[in-house]
Parts: structure tokens; C-alpha cells; sequence
């Protein structure tokens, strides 16, 4: 059997979304755990193939318990050389386990929907690299951004968020956006959160949804080549479907 990756959700009622599903494409079991709802998560990472944390509406910024305990996981993930992807809140607390800022816009400046993505020269590379083709935009629902940690490459940068991608090393990758959204999630999430299209910067329930069928073929052409980077397959005998 096949070492499981490691999934952090931090709501009842989330989901790991295209992630959970292209990894179990590449042949992985799923350990899903959910610590705000009092899962523990492990000590010992030497059983799992990666681990990947997810966003949230919470704040990396925040004192609650679960909050120190991801953060630790992050430095035993790191400390362990095991392949580490942070989605949105999961960037933002391994940027906070690097000892970096996470804070909000100056102008109170959001983003929740679709905006323009830029890679940097450093992350055209990258892509290369891993076979894969920067799409032109992708989903946010965040308030907050982060500083790039020391020894980080940048690799896409925004405008109202200027860090939106960076990796340490070949293991360990950070994105403030979410390539794991399906049509489901994202009228679920703009439904459960309708307040949250009157933040400044954020964009209307239908802009989502028009954005989802814009941009989201390219999302998933570039979030499977970045898979295959990053962790590859569980077995490589085994086929993709």
C-alpha cells in the first residue's frame, strides 16, 4: 500500500475539491483531518507522503489552540523533507512558521473571486520545469497576504497581493489561491457567504461563476503538471484515469 498524504480542511463541511481528487487520480489515500473540530494531527510524518493544508475562514493570525498545532505540523513536515503544498490559510501559516508576517491590505483591499495572475521570471522556469502553463487567472477568497520568507523563490505575483506563489526547495510549495475549487464550491461558498461579495475589492456571485467557466480548464491543466512536480504518482505502474 501506498503512503497517504495528509489533509487539513478546516470546516464541517469541507472539502479537499479537485486536490483531493487528482491525488487519488495519482494513486494516493486521503487522511483527512480537521483540527478546529478537535482531530489531532500526527507527530510522526515519516508515514505519509505529503501533506497538504487548505484555507479557511479563519486568520493564521489567530490564538486559537489549532492554530499552533499547524504550525508545528508545518515544521515537522519541513524538518522531515516531506512534500508540503499550503492553500490560502496553508501558505499563510507556513509563511508564519518561517517567521514572516501575514497581514491585510493596507486599504482593506480583498480578494474574493477571480484576478490576473503574473509569474515571475522565476516561476515561467519553474512551470517549465514541470510542464505546466501559468493560467492567465485564478480563484481567491482571502483578506489577508503574507511577506516572502527568506530563502523563498517567488514564483506569480498579483496586483492588490503582490506574493501569490513561492517554493522552498524542490518539496515545499505555497499558494495564496485556490486551484482546488469546483463550480460546486465555488456557488456554495458565494451562497454560505454572501456578505462577503460587499468586502472592498471583491467581485459579484455571478463574476464567479462566469470566471469558473473562463479559466478554469487552464487552472486544471497547470494544478495536474504541478502535481506531477511535486509529489508524482503513488505507483508509477498504476494508471492515470
Amino acid at each position: 500500500m501506498s503512503k497517504p498524504v495528509l489533509i487539513v480542511l478546516h470546516q464541517e463541511q469541507s472539502t479537499s475539491g479537485r486536490v483531493g481528487y487528482a491525488l487519488r487520480q495519482r494513486g494516493f489515500t486521503l487522511d483527512t483531518r480537521r483540527p478546529p473540530l478537535g482531530e489531532p494531527l500526527p507527530e510522526d510524518l515519516s508515514h505519509y507522503a505529503g501533506v497538504v493544508i487548505f484555507g479557511g475562514p479563519m486568520s493564521a493570525n489567530d490564538p486559537d489552540a489549532f492554530i499552533g498545532e499547524e504550525m508545528r505540523l508545518i515544521e515537522r513536515t519541513l524538518k522531515a523533507d516531506t512534500p508540503f503544498l499550503g492553500l490560502c490559510l496553508g501558505a499563510q501559516l507556513l509563511c508564519r512558521a518561517l517567521g514572516t508576517r501575514v497581514f491585510k491590505h493596507p486599504h482593506e483591499e480583498t480578494e474574493i473571486g477571480y484576478y490576473p495572475l503574473r509569474p515571475t521570471k522565476a516561476g515561467e522556469t519553474w512551470a517549465r520545469s514541470c510542464g505546466a502553463v501559468w493560467p492567465r487567472a485564478v480563484y481567491h477568497w482571502h483578506r489577508e497576504g503574507f511577506d516572502l520568507p527568506k530563502g523563498a523563490e517567488l514564483l506569480a505575483e498579483g496586483d492588490a497581493f503582490q506574493h501569490q506563489a513561492f517554493r522552498m526547495g524542490q518539496k515545499t510549495l505555497a499558494l495564496q489561491f485556490h486551484p482546488e475549487v469546483t463550480y460546486a464550491m465555488i456557488c456554495r461558498w458565494t451562497t454560505r457567504a454572501f456578505e462577503r461579495m460587499n468586502h472592498k475589492g471583491a467581485r459579484a456571485p455571478h463574476e464567479h461563476r462566469d470566471g469558473w467557466f473562463q479559466h478554469d480548464h487552464d487552472v486544471g491543466h497547470w494544478l495536474d503538471a504541478v502535481l506531477d512536480g511535486w509529489i508524482g504518482q503513488a505507483n508509477a505502474l498504476s494508471p492515470r484515469r
